[in-house]
């Protein structure tokens, strides 16, 4: 296998007294593309946030890079070229199209300066017709653009996405589709969380479905596509 990017070994991670993530397995090498599915409340969102610091896994190993990692702060995990776009989006409502870009900007982990603020706005033309507006000033599907743009300013060595066009117009949706193809078609690894597994199977080499914390398949699209009932059963579709 290519150069492991994440390598997270028998997680176990639990909210208070309840056991969310039981012995999880997943890893991301550079340049490749992953799903991550499954119904809601299957332990998605609690994996990311385990691998990003933002909740502490009571047992296992998280290596970013090659670095030992569970259990560290965000920003340490960060540093070492890794964004998230968190459901919700989290952008600066107080700062304006090109504050939050800005603010951003920085070489990834081999010095790389890949994505500038000109390359960002030339993808997202939307936001250049925004660039003195407030972060709450933008619609849900331009907030959204305004997160991913901003984490394609730090240069990452993965992006990872949760909840990739929960709702948003179909439109809008359909132009962050085409966003994740460029992001793909960049060399930067992606990890996407979104319930249209249609869109999703597109443009991942892999697919890993989670159900009750466990991870119950992990496999390429075609081997996802060749068995509808694991959709039926674990996504529902």
């Amino acid at each position: 296998m290519s150069t492991l990017l994440i390598d997270a070994k028998e997680l176990h991670t639990y909210y208070g007294a309840s056991h969310i993530l039981r012995g999880i397995n997943f890893r991301v090498a550079r340049g490749e593309t992953i799903g991550l599915m499954g119904r809601n409340g299957m332990g998605k969102s609690t994996l990311l946030k385990s691998l990003m610091g933002l909740v502490k896994p009571r047992a296992g190993s998280i290596d970013i890079a090659g670095q030992p990692m569970a259990g560290r702060a965000p920003y340490e995990i960060a540093r070492l070229g890794i964004a998230y776009v968190p459901e919700g989006r989290g952008i600066f409502g107080n700062l304006s199209v090109t504050e939050n870009l800005k603010m951003a900007a920085r070489a990834g982990t081999r010095g790389q300066r890949d994505w500038t603020y000109e390359r960002v706005l030339e993808t997202f033309p939307r936001l250049q017709e925004r660039l003195s507006h407030g972060g709450q000033q933008l619609s849900g599907g331009e907030q959204q653009m305004l997160t991913i743009g901003r984490a394609l300013m730090t240069n990452p060595d993965v992006l990872i996405l949760d909840e990739a066009t929960e709702g948003l117009a179909p439109l809008i949706a359909r132009d962050i589709w085409r966003i994740c193809g460029l992001i793909r078609e960049s060399g930067i690894s992606s990890v996407i969380v979104d319930k249209n597994w249609k869109h999703v199977t597109q443009i991942t080499d892999r697919n890993v479905i989670l159900v009750k914390g466990e991870v119950v398949f992990e496999g390429s699209s075609p081997e996802l596509h060749a068995r509808p009932e694991l959709l039926q059963q674990y996504l529902g579709v």
